[in-house]
C-alpha cells in the first residue's frame, strides 16, 4: 500500500481493503465532513504544503489523492485530480449525469423567503434581518411573529400574537396526565411522544379533507405555545414536584422557566432563555425541517409535520450533538488539559463536539451570543471555569478553522443551560423550543407552494436473479 493510501486510511479509520476506486467523500461513513477536513491537514502535514478551499473541494475522491501526491513526489508527472472509476456491477436506476448527490448535498430543492444562511460569510438573517439584530434588539415572541406571518410585528400585532401563545399554553388534561407518565422518559422521547398526542385534541375535520392553511397556522402557533409546556411539566414531574403555572401575563421565557424551575426565574435568566431561543428560531433546510417540509408535503397535518420533526431532530449527528457537547467540559477538566484533549481526539479520528458544520465555512453567527450569555451567567455565579475551558477548546481548535472546522451553535449552548442549574439532558429539548417557530413557518411555507418532495435513489444492487427452486414458501 502506497505512502498516501496509509495516510487515507489511517486518517479515515478504514481497513485497506476498503481503499476501492470508487471511495469518495459521503461515499462512506467515516468519510464526512470532519473526515474530509481531517484528510486534508493530514495531507498538509505530511507533504508540508497549504491547501487552500478550491482544491478541498477537488480532492473528493480516492483517486484525486492519489494524484495530488503523484503530483508532488514527481511534479512532471502530476496529471491533477482525477475522476473516480465507475462504480461496477448492475445498476438498475442511475442519474442522467451519473451524479449521486448523497445526503442531498448541494441539491436546491425550492425557494424560500424564510431564512439567509451564506456559509462562507458566516451570515444568518431572517426574513432579512440579521441575527446578530435579532438577537441583541428583539424579544421571542417578536421573531415568532416574523418568521410565522413574515415580518416583523408593530405594538398592536404584538399583543395580538401574545395573546394568542398565553391562551394556547394550557395542555389537554389528557395530554398532561400523558406527560405525568412520561416522568422515567427522555425528555426527548416524551417531548415527541406527547407532541404527537397533541394531534388527537386538536379541530376535528371531516373525514377525507386535509387541513387547510389557516388551520395549519392556528395549530402551529398552539405548537410554539404548548412544545415548552411539555417540555417544561415533564421536567417538573421527573423532579417529584406538580408543574407552577406562570402568571397569565408573563411572557414567553418567563412563562417557560416558571414551570420548568419551579419558582419565579430571576431576570439573568428569562434574558439568556430568550435570547437562546431567538438564536436557535430557524436554520433553514436543516434536516428537521426538511423533515416537517416532507411530511406537510405529503398533506399531513401541523402536528404531524412537527412530531416528525422532533424526531428528526433527536439524532445524535442533529440537535442531539447539543447534549453531547457540554461533556466537553467534564472530558477536559482544566483549560490547560484542551489541547492535548483535542489532540488525543483528533489522534483517533473523533470529532471534537461543538465544531464543525455543514453549512458554515467560519464561526456559526451564533455562537457569540450564546458565548455571551455564558459569559453574563458565569459572572453573575462567579465562576468561569467552564467558559475557561470551552475557550481554551476553540484556541485548541483554531488550525482547523482554516478549512471550516469552526465553533458551532452547540458549543456555548449547553453551558448555559447547566449555569441556569438545568442537567445536561435538556439542553436538545430546549433546542426544540427555541426552533418551533422556524419548523412552523417552514411547514405553512411548504403547505402555500407544496409539491410532493420525491426524490430518486441510484440502485446499485444486483438485477435478474432467478427465484431458486425448492426455496422455501
Amino acid at each position: 500500500m502506497s505512502t498516501v493510501d496509509q495516510l487515507v486510511a489511517r486518517t479515515l479509520g478504514i481497513t485497506e481493503d476498503r481503499l476501492t476506486a470508487d471511495l469518495a467523500y459521503q461515499s462512506v461513513r467515516e468519510w464526512d465532513s470532519l473526515g474530509h477536513v481531517a484528510l486534508i491537514v493530514a495531507l498538509e502535514q505530511e507533504y508540508g504544503v497549504e491547501i487552500g478551499d478550491d482544491l478541498m473541494l477537488e480532492l473528493r475522491t480516492l483517486g484525486a489523492v492519489r494524484a495530488f501526491a503523484d503530483g508532488l513526489a514527481d511534479p512532471a508527472a502530476a496529471a491533477g485530480p482525477t475522476a473516480p472509476a465507475p462504480r461496477t456491477g448492475a445498476s438498475d436506476v442511475t442519474p442522467l449525469d451519473g451524479t449521486v448527490h448523497r445526503g442531498l448535498e448541494s441539491v436546491t430543492f425550492d425557494q424560500s423567503a424564510i431564512t439567509l444562511i451564506d456559509g462562507a460569510e458566516g451570515t444568518l438573517e431572517y426574513r432579512g434581518y440579521s441575527i446578530h439584530d435579532l438577537a441583541e434588539h428583539a424579544s421571542f415572541e417578536e421573531v415568532a411573529h416574523l418568521l410565522v406571518h413574515g415580518h416583523l410585528p408593530d405594538a398592536a400585532a404584538l399583543e395580538v400574537f401574545a395573546k394568542q401563545l398565553r391562551a394556547a399554553r394550557t395542555l389537554p388534561a389528557p395530554v398532561l396526565d400523558l406527560v405525568r407518565s412520561l416522568a422515567h422518559a427522555h425528555p426527548m422521547e416524551a417531548l415527541r411522544t406527547c407532541v404527537s398526542a397533541l394531534g388527537a385534541f386538536g379541530a376535528r375535520r371531516a373525514a377525507g379533507t386535509d387541513e387547510s392553511y389557516t388551520e395549519a397556522l392556528e395549530a402551529g402557533i398552539e405548537l410554539i405555545a404548548r412544545i415548552p409546556m411539555i417540555v417544561a411539566a415533564h421536567h417538573a414531574f421527573r423532579s417529584g414536584r406538580e408543574p407552577l403555572w406562570p402568571r397569565e401575563d408573563a411572557g414567553h421565557a418567563e412563562a417557560f422557566l416558571t414551570v420548568l424551575l419551579g419558582e419565579k426565574p430571576t431576570p439573568a435568566a428569562v434574558r439568556v432563555i430568550d435570547k437562546g431561543f431567538v438564536v436557535h428560531a430557524d436554520h433553514g433546510s436543516n434536516a428537521s425541517a426538511f423533515t416537517a417540509r416532507v411530511a406537510i408535503g405529503c398533506r399531513a397535518d401541523m402536528t404531524a409535520a412537527l412530531t416528525a420533526a422532533i424526531a428528526a431532530f433527536s439524532g445524535s449527528v442533529h440537535g442531539g450533538a447539543a447534549e453531547r457537547v457540554i461533556g466537553l467540559v467534564d472530558e477536559v477538566g482544566t483549560p490547560e488539559n484542551a489541547e492535548a484533549h483535542v489532540a488525543a481526539l483528533r489522534g483517533r479520528g473523533e470529532p471534537v463536539m461543538g465544531f464543525g458544520h455543514r453549512v458554515y465555512r467560519t464561526e456559526d453567527p451564533r455562537v457569540r451570543h450564546l458565548r455571551a450569555s455564558v459569559v453574563e451567567l458565569s459572572e453573575e455565579r462567579g465562576d468561569r471555569t467552564g467558559l475557561d475551558i470551552l475557550d481554551a477548546v476553540a484556541t485548541a481548535m483554531r488550525p482547523w478553522q482554516r478549512h471550516g472546522v469552526a465553533a458551532n451553535v452547540d458549543l456555548y449552548a449547553g453551558l448555559s443551560y447547566r449555569l441556569l442549574g438545568l442537567p445536561d439532558d435538556l439542553a436538545v429539548a430546549l433546542f426544540v423550543v427555541g426552533r418551533a417557530p422556524g419548523w412552523v413557518a417552514q411547514a405553512l411555507e411548504q403547505h402555500a407552494n407544496n409539491v410532493l418532495i420525491r426524490p430518486l435513489l441510484a440502485y446499485a444492487g444486483p438485477r435478474g436473479l432467478a427465484y431458486p427452486a425448492g426455496a422455501a414458501r
